[in-house]
């Protein structure tokens, strides 16, 4: 679910120079630094990008909390913003020849993706859903509130599941990846410990009745964006 975004055809010569392709391959790519300069020199937050291996390149952006927008006040990316990046996108990926088919520019919706020690401390408090690299307890996905762990040496989650136990038990991390906490008071409130590199992957648990935190688009879904979702993407 994310806030409509904005669509662009590439113009000019970034149609296409296959020896500028390559730079999708690797962490460290020119049009990769070409995006991230361009999205945070126009006072955004780079979330993420995605490209597809049909040529179309996304990029999800977030407003940086505190800041004045000249299309409006308010946390929520708007039509407007998306459009903004997209046309300087296109000058810029113009510029360096990179080579794509479509581009889309949207938020990142209501089920943000953390991927960064700040996106962490800022989304401190709400619920998120962990999926770590490694299985604990059998499982990979856990789901809770996320806050920073008490010795200060990472985070924790606590958990939205409750069980009941007659005594507390602490189980360490070893090999698997997490640490489970549980208290004695009945029923169970249980704390996931775990440090960034455990985490596979981690987002926010969207807020389905909109009372918490909303869309910009007052939470209509964007079908780009669930589309998005199910298709398999080259994040190179």
């Amino acid at each position: 679910m994310r806030t409509s975004g904005y669509q662009g055809k590439p113009q000019g010569r970034s149609q296409g120079s296959p020896a500028r392709a390559s730079a999708a391959a690797g962490p460290f790519t020119p049009w990769r630094e070409t995006v991230a300069a361009t999205v945070t020199g126009l006072g955004y937050e780079l979330v993420d990008i995605e490209r597809v291996p049909s040529g179309t390149l996304r990029v999800f952006i977030d407003r940086v909390p505190g800041r004045d927008y000249a299309n409006g006040a308010g946390e929520f990316v708007t039509v407007e913003d998306c459009e903004q990046v997209t046309r300087q996108l296109q000058y810029a990926l113009e510029a360096d020849t990179v080579a794509y088919t479509r581009l889309e520019v949207s938020s990142p919706g209501l089920d943000r993706p953390l991927k960064s020690e700040a996106d962490y401390e800022r989304f401190a408090g709400q619920e998120v859903s962990v999926t770590l690299k490694l299985p604990f307890q059998g499982r990979k996905v856990w789901k809770g509130v996320l806050v920073r762990a008490p010795e200060g040496g990472g985070w924790s989650l606590e958990l939205s599941e409750r069980k009941s136990s007659g005594k507390s038990a602490t189980k360490p991390a070893g090999k698997t990846g997490g640490k489970v906490a549980a208290r004695s008071a009945e029923p169970v409130a249980q704390v996931l410990g775990f440090t960034l590199d455990e985490v596979r992957e981690a987002r926010l648990v969207p807020v389905v009745d909109f009372k918490g935190r909303k869309s910009g688009d007052g939470g209509l879904v964007d079908a780009v964006a669930a589309e998005s979702a199910a298709t398999g993407v080259d994040g190179g």
